[in-house]
């Protein structure tokens, strides 16, 4: 999809990691808005199956920040996948996951420019990676980051809060 179209939806979540205190908020808010309940506690005490976050955090020393996927313009992990499983959503751009046709290959994993694409070793044949909370129309890592460390951008660099509003920053 190219585009004005895709230019009006394109949107990625960016890490500011200067702001990143390192709590994994992110994480533990992406597998409670991934998992069927959507309440912390059960999530944490027993739910199964309990589903893997689509967050890659990295951690060393003082730094540390989250990085999702940056559904890419020419996503390779389309390009390789082998059953069509990964595929671009042509309303909302985002490259999404259908669990169903993932074979387990992990060839999406192994070209992912951003190393943000997971093996879900549970099920054992189908990767995870952020839909940008496609269910929930916004990003629960981005909502709940208390530092702001995670923000929603569009196209120009521009963040967009919750309501879907730019405020230029």
């Amino acid at each position: 999809m190219r585009g004005r179209a895709m230019v009006e939806k394109f949107k990625r979540i960016l890490a500011k990691e200067e702001y990143c205190m390192g709590c994994r908020l992110c994480e533990v808010h992406c597998v409670v808005q991934h998992s069927k309940s959507k309440n912390i506690l059960k999530v944490f005490k027993g739910e199964e199956p309990r589903p893997v976050s689509g967050i890659c955090f990295e951690e060393r020393g003082p730094t540390s920040f989250a990085l999702q996927c940056r559904h890419c313009e020419d996503a390779p992990c389309i390009e390789a996948c082998i059953s069509g499983a990964m595929y671009r959503d042509p309303v909302t751009s985002k490259i999404l996951n259908n669990r169903s046709k993932c074979v387990g290959c992990w060839m999406c994993i192994m070209v992912c420019p951003y190393g943000v694409i997971k093996p879900d070793h549970e099920e054992k044949k189908v990767a995870s990676k952020c839909d940008l909370c496609i269910d929930a129309g916004f990003p629960a890592c981005v909502e709940h980051c208390p530092n702001e460390a995670l923000v929603l951008v569009d196209y120009m660099g521009k963040k967009v809060s919750k309501e879907g509003l730019t405020d230029g920053k």
